[in-house]
């Protein structure tokens, strides 16, 4: 591997100046800049990642904090890691990958260690215990989530109340006067997960300014578990023609047991999914769904953070518009 001294000789310029182009600390005229330039590229030359970060006082590194749980959807979760990565490779940052449940633990190493220039932190609790630290800390972080209280904060989500809500319009335009949600595993609302709880408060807000009646059930996902719930929905509410579902694991599931019951999907029952496009697309009936943007959340985080690291960006808090895209299983409410 080639060295600086290397990549200086090559050049016919001194060592002090190839650190300078590297490091942008003083002004090289463009000639000198675009031979020393050259000559990295030929040789190959990398600089050494350590010298750099105490040249600059920056690692290049951002970290990321993704708590991975059993009761959370992962493809969803690296699917917006993966975004995250590249954007910030984009812009010439490394990316740390958390995903320990460490809470306050893991922003206190990070922003105590130096360990990282900034932080972006997923799942977001509407009180989410690592945000006052955070707060107090002096290192530039972002949200993909949004808590109760966004003060000083700086978050990046899909507006999930807004999402709950065009659900039920959807579904009360089509004529549905009795709605069942199957929810995310219970653990998630126990900790009143942001996007969760958001998500439900738009439903429940909308189906009072329509007079829909609506009934939220939380579902571990899998067929046992999907089963039951239904099973309960139904026996609850036997009129139900419309079902609302924010957990991909339990949305094969219920389609086979609606299935299983001969309610036909749309005529007897329409079905939508708060989902990834790929799950709604792939299912045995193509769903009705508001997509999770979750490349367009990891970018725009990245992009928020970058701003705040060269002190041009301030506290923000960017929330995308859903899309709810129509597909075969939501249609008219059956005549009864």
């Amino acid at each position: 591997m080639a060295t600086l001294a290397e990549v200086a000789q090559h050049a016919g310029v001194s060592a002090s100046t190839v650190s300078y182009v590297l490091s942008g600390k003083r002004s090289i005229s463009a000639t000198t800049r675009q031979r020393v330039e050259r000559s990295i590229r030929e040789l190959g030359y990398h600089p050494n990642a350590g010298a750099r970060a105490l040249a600059s006082s920056r690692s290049n590194i951002i970290a990321l904090m993704v708590p991975l749980r059993t009761d959370m959807y992962v493809p969803v979760m690296m699917e917006i890691a993966i975004a995250v990565a590249t954007t910030a490779r984009t812009h010439g940052y490394d990316v740390l990958l958390l995903t320990g449940e460490e809470g306050p633990d893991a922003v206190r190493r990070v922003a105590g260690s130096g360990l990282a220039d900034g932080m972006i932190l997923m799942d977001v609790e509407l009180d989410d215990e690592r945000l006052p630290l955070l707060r107090e800390s002096a290192q530039p972080a972002v949200l993909i989530g949004l808590p109760a209280d966004t003060t000083g904060l700086t978050c990046v989500d899909l507006d999930f109340k807004a999402t709950g809500a065009l659900c039920v319009e959807h579904l009360a335009g089509l004529g549905h006067r009795d709605v069942a949600v199957i929810g995310e595993a219970p653990a998630v609302y126990e900790r009143h997960t942001g996007f969760a709880e958001r998500t439900l408060d738009g439903l429940r807000s909308r189906a009072r300014e329509t007079g829909l009646r609506l009934l939220h059930r939380p579902c571990e996902g899998g067929y046992d578990a999907t089963a039951v719930t239904v099973a309960r929905i139904l026996d609850e509410r036997p009129d139900t023609t419309g079902f609302v579902v924010q957990n991909e694991a339990a949305v094969e599931p219920l389609l086979a047991l609606l299935r299983q019951q001969g309610r036909a999907v749309p005529e007897d029952v329409s079905v939508i999914a708060v989902c990834p496009e790929q799950v709604a697309v792939q299912a045995s009936v193509r769903l009705t769904s508001v997509s999770l943007p979750a490349q367009e959340m990891g970018r725009h985080a990245v992009e928020q953070l970058v701003a705040k690291l060269d002190g041009r960006g301030g506290d923000e808090v960017v929330l995308l518009p859903p899309e709810l895209t129509v597909r075969a299983s939501s249609g008219p409410a059956p005549v009864r």
